[in-house]
Formats: structure tokens, C-alpha cells, sequence
């Protein structure tokens, strides 16, 4: 847990050089996974003495990374106000939190490695928020009740990467691409499909 309780210690300009250099790495990783160091430093406008001041090895960015999507994922679901309004309004304000994920997102289905599982496999606030979200959805007879609530959670996830992924082909617009994930998951997962 160090590099996320840095994360939220660090503060100003040290913050801001590390969210600057995840940032890069993100983008860089997402379109080159062989891109060196020296390129993730020069795309987030710092010099390889900095970027190894914080982050020694390309392990320690990888890890940074990983931690850093998992707080981002937690704070999506937060932000999507699950508990307001319709379920199929939540879920489309929980979409188009995790679409901003996008890069990393991809980055991290790309190159599976990235993945710390164990710390992935652990349920976390976000997912038991999504998990009543979805049982709400049935017990109001929005969702189909027959399926599995964890199995709707994957399919939304599995549905959101392939979107991403449709995006970053060229094959729609990310505004198409969501929309195309919103309606597979209405056809998929309502009540009575």
C-alpha cells in the first residue's frame, strides 16, 4: 500500500510531476508497450532523472500504474452516484465514468502482466456499490432476474473494453462506441430479453 498512500499524502508540485508522469506512461504504454523510460519522461515533459527519482524501475511505473487504475476505478464508481435515479440511468453514468479510463483500461487488458491479480480479484467498495446496483436492477424487475448479478458486472466490463478497443481501431468515435456498449448491454442484460 505505499504507493497509494503516497498518492494521496504527496501534494503541489510533487503530485503533480507523478500524476503527469502516470499519466504519460498510461499513453505512451497504450500505443508502444516496448517505449522506454526515456520516452515516458520526454512525453510528460520531465527528465529521465526525475521520472527514476520517482519511479527507479519500469517495474516500480507498472506497479504505480496498477495501483493508480484501481483508485481511479473506485472513484468512477463513486462519481457515477449509483444510488440515484433509475438503474439504467446509473448504469449509463457508471459507463461513461469508466470510459474515461479508457487508456489505461486498455493498457492493462493489453499487457495482463500489469495486473496485480490478487489485489484485482479482491472485492472492493466499488464493486459491492455495483453488485446492489445490479440486484436493485432485479429486484425491480429492470434486470433479468435469472442472471447471475456478478455475471452482469462482467459482461459490463467485457462490453466497455471491447467499446475501448472499437475506439481505439478507428471503427467509431468514442461518443458511437459507448452508445454501441449501452445498447448491447440494454439487449443483453434486461429484464424479458
Amino acid at each position: 500500500m505505499g504507493e497509494t498512500s503516497d498518492l494521496l499524502v504527496e501534494s503541489g508540485p510533487r503530485a503533480r510531476t507523478r500524476r503527469a508522469i502516470l499519466d504519460a506512461a498510461v499513453s505512451v504504454l497504450s500505443q508502444d508497450l516496448s517505449a522506454s523510460m526515456g520516452d515516458i519522461a520526454a512525453a510528460a515533459g520531465v527528465g529521465r532523472t526525475t521520472l527514476h527519482r520517482y519511479f527507479p524501475e519500469r517495474s516500480d511505473l507498472l506497479t504505480a500504474i496498477d495501483r493508480d487504475l484501481l483508485e481511479r476505478a473506485e472513484s468512477a464508481v463513486t462519481d457515477a452516484r449509483l444510488d440515484e435515479g433509475g438503474v439504467w440511468e446509473a448504469l449509463e453514468r457508471l459507463c461513461h465514468a469508466y470510459f474515461e479510463l479508457d487508456d489505461a483500461l486498455m493498457l492493462l487488458c493489453r499487457e495482463p502482466q500489469f495486473l496485480d491479480y490478487e489485489r484485482w480479484r479482491q472485492e472492493t467498495e466499488g464493486d459491492r456499490a455495483v453488485l446492489r446496483l445490479i440486484r436493485r436492477g432485479q429486484d425491480q424487475g429492470v434486470l433479468d432476474p435469472d442472471l447471475d448479478a456478478v455475471w452482469i458486472q462482467q459482461v459490463l466490463w467485457a462490453l466497455l473494453i471491447a467499446a475501448l478497443g472499437h475506439c481505439h481501431e478507428k471503427r467509431a468515435a468514442r461518443y458511437d462506441a459507448l452508445s454501441l456498449c449501452l445498447r448491447t448491454l440494454r439487449k443483453a442484460v434486461s429484464a424479458g430479453s
